[in-house]
């Protein structure tokens, strides 16, 4: 596990910034210049890149002859955009600060899925690898619970702006330590033009049935995540709280960061299984919350709802990590993270437009679409399996071909 626990602190530190970034560019630009309206457009051009940006940083990753580099420099330019961002917004024109705003969105796929993708490389496979990603999950919880508390705090002092430089100082220490993490011998020059193309990423996730699978089912979860955050608001202000909606959240974060350092830390149960019934529990629990006659009891219901999706993560990494062929593991890890995020803004969308409608009716269509992932991956993951041969086959801009995936035992 050499370099494990700097990974987790540069893990941590990047998806704390990105957490925070999220809602600081909101509330910046209400500062500002008195229009929240102005920050969410920044908010879609910093998250739009995502799955555009996903292919592109992967194959640039499995390419590059000096990974090191090329990881160090994302996340340093996914800093400089973030202390961009708080010296331009609301000051300097509009399309300057979308041209930015998209920019660092481009290095986002590496905070998330590029950086988990590393997890292989510093932990030798089985249940120690397993832990690791339960660990690793648990930085993306763990970051949505402080950092928009961290926030929040800011908000109420006044202090959004340096708030800001701090989240940048977040990224950048981030890139400080994966540049002392240990790295794969870079491909050899002879072999460059053999490197997995654009489509080998995507060639992968839908060829082999077990990340067909968890990437169709938590595309179609995170549809009702992404619907979440304004539905809680929504509900809070149903049960006579109107400002208890940040409540319900932070006690779903919670609930998830326990949730994947207890239930995502059991190395014994199948991963495909862990995610069938993290998915099936979250929905049911949700579909509780719809129901929940005041904010305590509904808060409680979010974070047993946030302490089933706790797992969901860590076994999603697993499955990844024991299926996607070497070549192309990067893209498949920035792929599906991309996906999802991209999914979870369809869903903030839509309920946008729903907003007029009860939040209990909300809450209960959000259950129903996560409940809905948990038969689907069972059933994509009963499907006849394609053939080994073809499953690893990645389509390239010559004529490679990717290692056969890797199956760990009792495998979805």
């Amino acid at each position: 596990m050499q370099g494990f626990g700097r990974y987790l602190a540069a893990a941590l530190a990047a998806r704390f910034a990105a957490e925070g970034t999220s809602l600081a560019v909101v509330l910046l630009a209400l500062e500002r210049t008195g229009s929240a309206a102005h920050g969410a457009f920044v908010l879609t051009a910093w998250l739009a890149p995502h799955v555009v940006a996903a292919p592109l940083t992967g194959a640039a990753a499995a390419r590059t002859r000096r990974p090191r580099m090329f990881h160090v420099g994302a996340l340093a330019g996914f800093a400089c955009a973030v202390a961009a961002l708080a010296l331009l917004l609301g000051r300097a024109p509009a399309a300057l600060v979308l041209a930015v705003a998209l920019l660092g969105g481009s290095c986002g796929p590496m905070v998330t899925g590029g950086m988990s993708s590393l997890v292989a490389g510093l932990v030798p496979a089985g249940p120690e690898r397993d832990r690791a990603y339960a660990w690793d999950a648990s930085t993306y919880n763990a970051a949505a619970v402080t950092a928009p508390a961290a926030i929040g705090l800011a908000a109420a002092l006044g202090w959004v702006a340096p708030a800001m430089a701090v989240l940048a100082l977040a990224g950048a220490l981030a890139a400080a330590l994966a540049a002392t993490l240990p790295y794969g011998a870079p491909p050899h020059r002879d072999a460059a033009p053999d490197a997995p193309g654009l489509g080998a990423g995507l060639a992968a996730l839908w060829r082999i049935r077990e990340l067909r699978a968890i990437t169709t089912a938590t595309t179609l979860a995170f549809v009702g995540i992404g619907m979440l955050t304004t539905t809680s608001v929504l509900l809070a202000a149903r049960l006579g709280s109107p400002g208890a909606g940040g409540m319900l959240m932070t006690a779903f974060a919670v609930g998830a960061l326990a949730g994947s350092l207890t239930l995502g830390r059991i190395t014994t149960v199948d991963p495909g299984r862990l995610a069938h019934w993290a998915m099936a529990g979250t929905g049911v629990a949700l579909a509780a919350a719809a129901f929940a006659p005041s904010v305590a009891v509904g808060a409680a219901l979010f974070a047993a709802a946030g302490w089933c999706d706790g797992p969901l993560l860590t076994a999603t990494l697993r499955i990844r990590s024991a299926y996607a062929p070497d070549a192309v593991r990067t893209q498949v890890f920035t792929l599906g993270a991309g996906l999802k995020l991209t999914a979870a803004s369809v869903g903030a969308a839509l309920v946008g437009f729903a907003a007029s409608a009860p939040p209990q009716a909300l809450l209960a269509g959000i259950s129903a679409l996560i409940l809905a992932a948990a038969p689907l991956h069972a059933l994509i993951a009963r499907q006849r399996p394609v053939p080994a041969a073809a499953a690893a086959t990645a389509p390239s801009e010559g004529s490679a071909t990717a290692p056969t995936a890797r199956r760990t035992p009792g495998g979805p």
